[in-house]
């Protein structure tokens, strides 16, 4: 277990809404993506970003300053200012 790579998901899930978007369509691929680029995930730990309820992403984005967000100007909807 790396809790290094477990921090760093979340604060990519808060802080990119690209990911966050992709994450919530497909977590299970965008985890295996990052696995696959060699970030060092455990099935435990996969299995339990994948069954966090998603709302604690966007509600820790809309939380935090906008300054902190990576905004994503493809997605429908974006919330970045």
């Amino acid at each position: 277990m790396s809790q290094r790579t477990v921090e760093r998901v979340v604060g990519r899930l808060i802080t990119d809404e690209e990911f966050r978007l992709e994450f919530t369509r497909l977590p299970e691929r965008t985890l295996a993506a990052l696995v696959g680029q060699g970030w060092e995930l455990t099935a435990f730990e996969v299995d339990a970003l994948v069954q966090t309820d998603t709302k604690l992403w966007s509600d820790g984005a809309r939380r935090i300053n906008p300054r902190l967000q990576r905004c994503s100007l493809k997605a429908d909807g974006h919330t970045c200012p």
